[in-house]
């Protein structure tokens, strides 16, 4: 324990405590925490049509309030407990005052090295620390697969969907890739959420939008942002808010948290210039909310891998998250038909699923040994490293296909189960008028 400034020892500083930790994590924290409370409140608000921009807020305000309550009822230790399955962790509360004030540590993710010393994940802060940080991740999780169903799913259904999906499928991705399941112990790399986070919430908004149904024909045809700078001010928080999502990651205030940051904002950079750049190039003009896509693939292709690969590859991943969703998005999918049918609001497949494997993907090629042996337990590097690199790129392609698969089943069920008992779609009367049918309020006030 510490000393405080009379003298006396401080039974809020134990011996364990590592005070520039605990601070770095909190405020990554409150950084991961604004980039959906208001950063992505106020991103739907502003890029949906006028009247959808009441309900795409309140459908993301809404999912930050409702996770954080299931997260410490019971999802957390679902998520990062002990072990029901090798998939999922026992469900139980994160509230005891004994609990939360001890060193936080993640019980399932004991590591046995080569000389039979055995190592677990223990931060050098308390647990209420680590409840909080991963539920800032499990809160924009569910924000960023509502922008798939913006504009049309009946608000009763949403609320009922938060936090079964919450339960039924991100606490099992966390699980098996970070909170010691099968897919950590096999030696996947997803340094902060690639696929637990942005694959899981692009294939299950893909899904979930093929579930509710689209949006009405008038609106699917002409869809425009009622609000393009303060667009621009819920992107700038989305970006700046990912310095802590990926500088958090390391648990620590250590140089991999730098490395994680610099890259991070590397990556989003050169994703935006080449998204831009193609724009101009193929439509004539550049656009406002192309650089926002642009940003936001870059920022998502770089999580997977933040603090494990080189500068000079996040750029390389960047021009990548610049090209292949803005092919994906732009090209291919106005000539695969099947896609066109889904009416996937904001494009959250590509932004998120498309860039969030292909994150995945190159950080299984570029993943650096030196920087591997910073953070990771286990000898660890990419393919383009040599060794057991090959094995680590088919790692990451399994893992892919199990989160792809278990979000696709997942979400299926939980919908067709919540259309038992409250209908998915809003009914046409309120698609046609919007947030006024829906809340009783419109986003503006008319004068005179």
């Amino acid at each position: 324990m510490e000393a405080s400034a009379y003298g006396q020892v401080s039974p809020a500083v134990p011996s364990w405590l590592n005070k520039g930790d605990n601070a770095w994590q909190m405020i990554a924290s409150i950084l991961v925490a604004t980039q959906s409370m208001p950063g992505l409140v106020i991103l739907y608000a502003s890029i949906v049509k006028k009247k959808w921009a009441v309900n795409s807020a309140f459908m993301a305000l809404y999912a930050f309030a409702a996770v954080l309550i299931c997260w410490v009822l019971l999802c957390y230790r679902m998520a990062f407990g002990d072990e029901l399955l090798p998939f999922w962790g026992k469900g139980a509360p994160a509230l005891g005052q004994k609990y939360l004030i001890a060193q936080a540590r993640i019980p399932e993710s004991t590591y046995t090295h080569e000389d039979g010393t055995r190592e677990t994940v223990e931060p050098l802060y308390p647990m209420a620390t680590l409840v909080y940080f991963q539920f800032t991740f499990a809160a924009i999780t569910l924000i960023l697969l509502a922008g798939s169903v913006l504009g049309r799913m009946n608000i009763k259904a949403w609320m009922a969907f938060v936090p079964l999906w919450l339960i039924f499928s991100y606490t099992v991705g966390a699980f098996s890739l970070w909170g010691g399941g099968f897919l950590y112990h096999w030696g996947v790399i997803d340094y902060s959420g690639g696929y637990v986070i942005h694959l899981s919430s692009g294939i299950a908004g893909l899904t979930a939008a093929y579930w509710v149904g689209p949006r009405l024909k008038s609106d699917r045809e002409r869809f425009p942002p009622n609000n393009v700078l303060l667009m621009l001010a819920g992107a700038g928080l989305l970006w700046m808010g990912w310095s802590g999502f990926n500088g958090g990651a390391p648990y620590a205030a250590n140089i991999d948290a730098s490395m994680a940051m610099l890259n991070t904002n590397v990556c989003a950079a050169t994703s935006l210039l080449v998204w831009t750049s193609l724009d101009a190039v193929y439509f004539g003009k550049p656009s406002v909310i192309g650089a926002v896509q642009g940003m936001m693939t870059g920022l998502v292709c770089i999580t997977p891998g933040a603090g494990l690969v080189q500068s000079w590859a996040a750029i390389v991943m960047g021009i990548l998250s610049g090209s292949i969703p803005w092919v994906s998005m732009m090209i291919l999918h106005k000539k695969f038909a099947p896609l066109q049918k889904v009416d996937d609001t904001l494009g959250v497949f590509h932004t998120h699923a498309v860039a969030g494997l292909l994150g995945g993907l190159l950080t299984g090629l570029l993943a650096e040994p030196e920087l591997c042996d910073l953070i990771l337990s286990v000898n660890t590097r990419g393919a383009f490293y040599g060794g057991n690199g090959g094995m680590q790129f088919l790692k990451q392609m399994v893992a892919a296909l199990f989160v792809i698969g278990w979000n696709i089943v997942s979400t299926t069920l939980i919908l067709l189960f919540i259309r038992l008992f409250i209908p998915l779609r809003m009914p046409e009367e309120q698609l046609a008028i919007g947030d006024d049918a829906v809340h009783g309020e419109e986003a503006y006030a008319l004068w005179g």
